[in-house]
């Protein structure tokens, strides 16, 4: 990783999240290093800045950069926050997903539209101290962004869907078989450990998101006999399938950041001069205010 050093030279208004098994997006000596504070304490890892796919990117690693961070315990404010302080309006996400309807078989990339939280405890607002803003979240992505990436994904003949709801549990736990059924039952398509609570303070922020999920595996298996399913979710099975991903994943990540619109404007979901006030809040080394 380049030496960190604590400001950007110029705001930057795309950034890429990685997820499990995507830890770093550029060539070593071809980015900056950058350290932010924020009133939440430090983000998930140094975010690093360079050029992607012919854009200006920043780059953070959502559970660090040697998955440190289970998902529970990542400081999402602090990362939405810090990516915002640097001038970011749009979020390209990836994340992996075990597949829980067999619609949504292993090998399959995903541009999530829905999401349904079952986390427990994280903090999942900005505003928490002196204001109140009812954030609509009725289309938790960005319209815009999510037609950039169906429309980018389709010109690689990609083996993807335009649509998924995501069910976030909290981990680091993987599911029942139990659990699983009951995810499908209720309409979920994948389920996942971190796209909650990440795209809300977003769109907090009014920062527009759009997320590639990879389907690693077939969750906790679809057949109700246990040990039948050779894709039940594991550890192991997981960071292998990403591996092996790792060259497609990058390339749909590409082929959606050269695509974004030079004039790409996110939503005001919220009052912009409530963002500018949260924004305001001074930073704090370390651990910063109680999560």
């Amino acid at each position: 990783m380049e030496p960190a050093v604590t400001e950007p030279t110029e705001p930057v208004t795309i950034a890429v999240i990685g997820g499990s098994g995507l830890y770093r997006l550029f060539d070593a000596g071809t980015s900056t290093s950058i350290e932010v504070d924020t009133p939440y304490g430090r983000p998930s890892a140094p975010i690093t800045i360079g050029e992607r796919a012919g854009r200006r990117v920043a780059f953070l690693p959502r559970h660090g950069g040697g998955h440190t961070e289970a998902p529970h315990l990542i400081n999402y404010r602090a990362n939405i926050w810090a990516l915002a302080s640097l001038g970011v309006t749009a979020i390209v996400s990836s994340s992996a997903v075990g597949g829980v309807s067999p619609e949504y078989p292993p090998g399959l990339l995903v541009v999530t539209d829905q999401f349904i939280d079952r986390t427990s405890g994280r903090a999942d607002t900005y505003f928490d101290r002196g204001s109140v803003a009812h954030l609509a979240a009725a289309d938790p992505f960005d319209p815009v962004l999510r037609r950039t990436a169906i429309d980018a994904l389709g010109s690689l003949e990609e083996n993807f869907v335009p649509a998924g709801t995501v069910v976030v549990i909290q981990g680091p736990r993987f599911s029942t078989r139990a659990e699983s059924l009951w995810f499908w039952a209720a309409g979920a398509h994948i389920v996942n450990m971190t796209q909650y609570p990440e795209v809300v303070l977003a769109s907090e922020l009014n920062i527009g998101t759009v997320n590639l999920s990879f389907v690693t595996d077939a969750d906790a298996g679809l057949s109700p006999e246990e040990g039948t399913d050779a894709d039940a979710v594991s550890a192991t099975l997981v960071f292998a399938r990403l591996a092996d991903a790792q060259p497609r994943i990058l390339a749909a990540i590409d082929a959606i950041l050269s695509s974004i619109p030079g004039d790409y404007a996110p939503r005001r979901l919220v009052d912009p001069e409530q963002v500018a006030a949260v924004l305001a809040r001074p930073a704090a080394p370390g651990h910063g205010l109680p999560l």
